[in-house]
């Protein structure tokens, strides 16, 4: 791909998503001028405070969370060479819901983002141990093996809602998925996402080495074992630190790489940064639907709803060839 097709797609996807957060701001039960937006001409302090205070900081932390997920999605279906591995089906975000749950019933609440991302860890490096064969990780094993852990922590996660009293409702809130609770505190936890994805994009050249089998990536002198803990405890992090925000929300990262691998090719140096927009466009968009038309459903249900018709899909393909 030429670079100038390179900057010509993340510049589209950059601008549609920047279009959908603006479309997501001006559009609700309470309509706002896109020119009063623009020209910041809002006088009405009560449509100001559902601008500034509930509106924007929604979408902006939609768009960090669905770029995250996207990025991590990318990573892990590289790292296990696995078109069905995403956060949500390898368990990583089951582990951080059972930290989250564990954090609620304590009332740690401030403990939420690191109880999150030790949940998230521990789930990625357990699937990653019970898929590894002889030292070997056995691709075949690792969606089952994710699938088994997924509903173990699932099960612990409603073990917590049974003996969470006063706080059950906190907690199924959360694991629904939702951005109800979205505000401007939670913006710079998510910046945070931009860094482990950043060495993603540093570790593009060992991603794409990887993708072509193990054989190939011992003989260009890359160990494959070490670097695939690296780049697999980023991207638990990174789903770690999305859900202590935004709750368990799936597909997102199923979804983003392969309509980007249809649109840019398998390169990594390209791949992770298109996955960061097209993560951030669609789950802004499922968001704007879930708010403004589907009475604030819970965002997870929306991708969900989209998501597993896709993640079908991809079974029926793999099974036909």
């Amino acid at each position: 791909m030429t670079p100038t097709r390179y900057s010509l797609i993340l510049t589209t996807l950059g601008g549609l998503t920047l279009g959908a957060i603006l479309l997501s701001i001006i559009t609700g039960p309470v309509e706002i001028s896109l020119i009063d937006v623009l020209t910041g001409a809002i006088q009405d302090k009560t449509m100001a405070q559902i601008l500034f205070d509930i509106r924007l900081p929604r979408a902006l932390v939609a768009a960090l969370v669905g770029a995250g997920l996207a990025c991590a999605g990318a990573a892990m279906q590289t790292l296990f060479r696995n078109d069905l591995a995403d956060p949500y089906t390898l368990g990583t975000s089951s582990g951080g819901a059972v930290g989250v749950s564990l954090a609620i019933m304590s009332g740690s609440l401030l403990f939420i983002p690191v109880a999150a991302f030790l949940g998230a860890i521990g789930s990625a490096f357990l699937v990653y141990i019970l898929a590894t064969q002889h030292k070997r990780l056995s691709t075949g094993n690792l969606l089952l093996t994710g699938i088994a852990v997924s509903m173990f922590f699932s099960s612990v996660v409603s073990v917590c809602l049974v003996f969470s009293g006063k706080n059950m409702h906190q907690i199924m809130f959360w694991l629904m998925g939702g951005l109800w609770n979205a505000s401007w505190n939670d913006i710079p936890i998510l910046l945070i996402i931009l860094i482990p994805a950043g060495i993603l994009i540093l570790f593009s050249r060992d991603l794409n080495i990887i993708s072509c089998g193990e054989t190939e990536t011992r003989t260009l002198g890359i160990d494959p074992e070490r670097t695939k803990l690296l780049l697999l405890g980023i991207s638990a992090g990174i789903t770690g630190l999305v859900v202590s925000v935004s709750g368990t929300i799936g597909f997102i990262g199923l979804v983003s790489p392969h309509i980007m691998r249809i649109i840019c090719g398998p390169d990594h140096r390209i791949l992770i940064p298109a996955c960061l927009w097209c993560g951030a466009l669609l789950l802004v968009c499922a968001d704007t639907i879930s708010r403004t038309w589907l009475g604030d459903l819970p965002v997870g249900i929306v991708t969900a709803f989209f998501g597993a018709p896709f993640f079908l899909w991809l079974v029926r393909r793999r099974t036909d060839v």
